[in-house]
């Protein structure tokens, strides 16, 4: 997105405001905001679609394995590993390194096709050595992830693996070619192909329960479990993750940029980009290390429950697994991956231009902002899933109450940290706007450490308890993680707007309560109170009662914002109106917006066009500082953002130098392409005398 600055001897003082708006620097401010709202509205659109396919995912295999079960508990942690492996090993790189470079390489008059070849070359050999790697050593990658765990559930737990580890290669190719067709402008491919992996993934459950029958009627133990039934749980999982990298190929096909098999990689530039990222990878493999450990102490409870079973013991049925923290943690991410997810990368770009101009006041309202707007989502989100724990529970029980009443405790004690986790990831924003990848370090460190030796004292709890002390340590996390977050972005901001946001959220804090009190009235007339009542009567009578009981909760809470008048609302509404032709993008200007638009001039009164310091193309924007509480993989977190606003200079779209110290320091740079690859040559493209080419071995 760019901003409109007229020239000025001296730049704007870090806190300052520069004077004036020009009616041009109005307009220009008012024009920019349909492009995000627009953004906002496809993500949150994409994503919603995907999440509600998931949800289903997710409802088909409590039905066909139970919530409560022994297989149901291997089957998520040996799922789980591909995604968390994949993050460790190799996420920070894809997401710091590589995925800039094709970014900065589309960009050059080849559009990119010889180098970015050479890159996927890379990329797809280091993937197949990697997983074949890990799945070749299977079962000491289980030994190291799970605690406790029989001969028998180990022996299952390799067999899911074997079947679930080659989504790691698949993880990887999907990251690399979604940034391939967002760098190409394409972005719709990349927000709707995950919706193929889940109708994959459904289709595979709904034939195990034609097939062996739904776990209420025929339960599935270690006992009765065999190579076909593993084939249709785990294997459609990884046939899933395939179709949607698959599907993929096709629109990078139609771009037509020749891609084939390339080698020879002297010269690519990576081992320089991955020094400026190396703040980055830490912080990513940090956290990924910590939740590693925390999914090994929470796989305690399910080899305990084993046990107790094969004793007659009837503890054993309110023993709740990781299978209950995985389901109560999709849920608790809802509100975040939907609104504040789409809300915090739009944002992102106006942090950006603000941190580059070195307005610290722009910076500091953009983040205002996004915290006040998105609150709105959250603070309901977290009431409606604390007071509608139990119908959800019941719903995604698998038919088993127990199992209900396990999900809904756990659902609860994460619920009401919801609006902390996306405020967080929403300041983490700022600092890698600010192109400081440093600081996330610390802080994650910090994160990372009371996880772990938090994880270690929570094994020696009763087994009944681990489940929920592990909810309770993520809580505790989201909140200290905006505390340690704040202390630091003070250094920055001097002052975070906290009076404005504390009465934002105290006003919505109150809409939200007396949209619980509705909520609880209208529970308490569907028997959600009651063991007998009619939401844990069944599974469909627990979705009556979120379909009639959200509704009513919503419709009070929006009544209550408007009395409390709580403008929010209004900033979170505007980019769904303007999708649905509804809303006046020109009337969108909000106060934070106006301030941006204040921070792009430099003087009232003049018209002249200044090119503003584009983002270093470096610098990960993808990497957040949110404990990872679900192992299912994301898309989320490698697919399109908001179009990219190209920035103009003498007709030529601008790249920055790829040593440059740091764009918001607002040095010289000259105006040519720079191209990817060894920073001296700006030949022909395919021409670098450190790519050897087959016409010079010719000669």
């Amino acid at each position: 997105m760019s901003a409109v600055n007229p020239p000025s001897d001296q730049p704007a003082q870090p806190g300052e405001t520069p004077p004036g708006v020009t009616p041009a620097s109005e307009a220009a401010s008012s024009a920019a905001q349909p492009g995000e709202a627009r953004s906002s509205a496809i993500m949150a659109a994409g994503t919603l679609v995907s999440r509600v396919l998931g949800f289903g995912k997710t409802w088909m295999l409590g039905a066909a394995l139970g919530l409560g079960s022994t297989v149901n508990d291997t089957f998520i942690n040996a799922n789980n590993l591909p995604n968390l492996i994949f993050l460790l090993v190799a996420g920070g790189v894809f997401n710091a390194v590589l995925v800039p470079q094709i970014i900065k390489a589309s960009k050059a008059p080849d559009r990119g096709a010889d180098y970015i070849s050479r890159l996927l070359t890379l990329a797809v050999l280091v993937l197949l050595s990697l997983t074949l790697l890990v799945t070749l050593f299977a079962p000491a990658v289980i030994e190291l992830t799970t605690q406790g765990y029989s001969p028998q559930q180990k022996a299952l737990a390799v067999a899911f693996a074997f079947w679930c580890l080659p989504q790691i290669f698949f993880y990887g190719l999907y990251a690399l070619l979604t940034q391939v067709l967002n760098a190409n402008g394409a972005f719709g491919p990349a927000m709707w192909a995950p919706i193929l992996n889940n109708v994959v993934a459904i289709a595979g459950l709904g034939m195990f329960i034609w097939i062996f029958g739904a776990n209420v009627a025929n339960p599935h133990s270690l006992d009765n479990w065999g190579a076909s039934q593993t084939f249709f749980v785990a294997g459609f999982s990884t046939i899933g993750v395939v179709s949607q990298t698959a599907i993929l190929l096709i629109p990078v096909l139609r771009l037509k940029l020749g891609l084939r098999p390339r080698f020879g990689w002297r010269g690519v530039g990576l081992g320089h980009a991955a020094r400026l990222s190396m703040w980055t990878l830490l912080t990513a493999a940090v956290g990924q290390l910590a939740f590693l450990y925390v999914m090994r102490i929470a796989t305690i409870p399910g080899a305990e429950r084993l046990r107790l079973q094969d004793a007659g013991d009837p503890a054993a049925a309110m023993l709740p697994g990781n299978a209950v923290l995985e389901v109560a943690s999709q849920l608790y991410l809802l509100p975040h991956s939907i609104i504040a997810l789409s809300l915090a990368t739009v944002l992102f770009n106006r942090m950006t231009h603000a941190s580059q101009e070195g307005n610290r006041v722009a910076l500091r309202e953009a983040l205002s902002q996004g915290l006040r707007t998105m609150a709105v989502a959250t603070v309901f989100g977290a009431l409606a899933l604390f007071a509608l724990a139990g119908p959800l529970g019941m719903f995604f029980s698998g038919g088993l109450r127990t199992d209900g009443v396990m999900l809904a405790q756990t659902l609860t004690i994460l619920a009401l940290s919801t609006p902390f986790m996306s405020a967080n990831f929403m300041m983490s924003r700022v600092f890698y706007a600010n192109e400081d990848a440093r600081t996330p370090f610390y802080i994650q460190l910090v994160l990372a450490l009371v996880n772990v030796v938090a994880a270690f004292f929570i094994q020696f709890l009763p087994f009944d308890q681990i489940i929920f002390a592990i909810a309770v340590l993520y809580t505790g996390g989201n909140i200290l993680s905006v505390i340690v977050s704040a202390i630091f972005l003070r250094r920055l901001l001097g002052h975070l707007d906290g009076p404005r946001i504390v009465n934002s959220y105290i006003r919505m804090g109150y809409a939200a309560l007396g949209s619980a009190v509705a909520g609880v009235g209208a529970l308490w007339l569907m028997g959600s109170y009651s063991p007998v009542g009619f939401a844990w009567s069944s599974r469909p009578a627990a979705l009556v009662t979120i379909v009639v009981v959200g509704p009513v909760m919503l419709a009070a809470y929006l009544l209550l914002l408007k009395l409390f008048k709580v403008t929010e609302l209004r900033d979170l509404l505007r980019p769904l109106l303007g999708r649905l032709g509804r809303g006046s993008g020109a009337a969108s200007a909000s106060p934070a917006s106006a301030t941006s638009g204040a921070a792009a001039t430099a003087s009232a009164g003049s018209a002249a066009v200044e090119r503003p310091t584009p983002e270093r193309a470096t610098v990960s924007s993808d990497t957040g500082l949110i404990p990872r509480i679900s192992g299912e993989f994301d898309s989320a977190s490698f697919r399109a953002g908001p179009a990219p606003q190209p920035d103009e200079y003498d007709g030529a779209t601008y790249l920055p130098e790829e040593d440059m110290p740091g764009s918001a320091r607002r040095s010289a740079v000259r105006g040519e392409i720079p191209l990817p690859g060894r920073r001296t040559y700006q030949g022909t493209p395919g021409q670098n005398p450190h790519f050897p080419s087959r016409r010079r071995r010719k000669k």
